[in-house]
């Protein structure tokens, strides 16, 4: 029986290397996400994505397990992370799961609520931030999906190991969010609540916003020790483990 739950979850990094994440994540769509009126994946729900063509393992039994979420009558939001932004209409239309933009105003129980990946709060790390602006070009993306299969898997495996060791060498500052830059996205979309992932810093942070009380909630990603999810219902909201 669907219940009126929407569930919330972000950065599960699925890759071949980690079937004990991708185990967990399927048996979720197979069970507890059956029982949702929606669930919202706020990005990276991949490792890595070089186009809708790849196919590779776990892929296929991910795409399978969404689209039968999909049927059962569970609506599934999608935001593209920064691991994951070649995700494009193939897939959705394979699986059935509705993209949502970068910035996306959803009304949660009476409350105008902001979903974000997260990426775009961290104004600090400008080095990322001017990837990021040509990563999401028509004329870059076109340039790599033109590229043969093989060789876009090839890149994303030294883009992974390249990313390793330039988060090694920056602060933990640079790579969380930056104060100023959520309080300006939070009162332009008109918004007292604020959902994102990203920083794998998971909180619950309460600031006000004009003098009235507002809220960041920081989605946690998934690991082997921790795989969990935000759940929101007419009642609240609370954190759930799968584990």
């Amino acid at each position: 029986m669907k219940t009126n739950e929407n569930l919330f979850i972000s950065d599960l990094h699925l890759t071949l290397e980690k079937p004990e994440l991708t185990r967990c994540f399927v048996n979720f769509l197979e069970g507890r996400a059956q029982q949702a009126k929606a669930l919202y994946i706020l990005g990276d729900l991949f490792d890595s994505w070089v186009g809708d063509d790849d196919t590779t393992p776990p892929i296929g039994k991910i795409s399978t397990a969404l689209r039968n979420l999909h049927e059962s009558g569970t609506e599934v939001f999608l935001q593209l992370g920064n691991r994951d932004f070649l995700i494009g209409k193939q897939f959705c239309e394979l699986t059935g799961v509705k993209l949502l933009p970068d910035y996306a105003v959803i009304d949660l129980y009476g409350e105008p609520t902001l979903l974000t990946h997260g990426d775009l709060l961290c104004t600090d790390d400008l080095p990322y931030q001017e990837f990021r602006i040509k990563s999401r070009s028509p004329a870059w993306q076109d340039y790599v999906l033109s590229k043969p299969l093989w060789l876009r898997l090839l890149a994303a495996r030294w883009y992974r190991v390249r990313s390793f060791f330039h988060k090694r060498a920056k602060t933990q500052d640079i790579m969380d969010v930056n104060a100023e830059t959520v309080a300006q996205v939070m009162l332009s979309h008109q918004v007292q609540r604020l959902i994102h992932g990203h920083t794998h810093r998971p909180a619950i942070h309460d600031l006000k916003l004009d003098d009235r009380p507002a809220q960041r909630i920081v989605l946690p990603n998934w690991t082997r020790e921790q795989m969990q999810m935000l759940c929101f219902d007419a009642e609240g909201y609370r954190i759930e483990s799968l584990l």
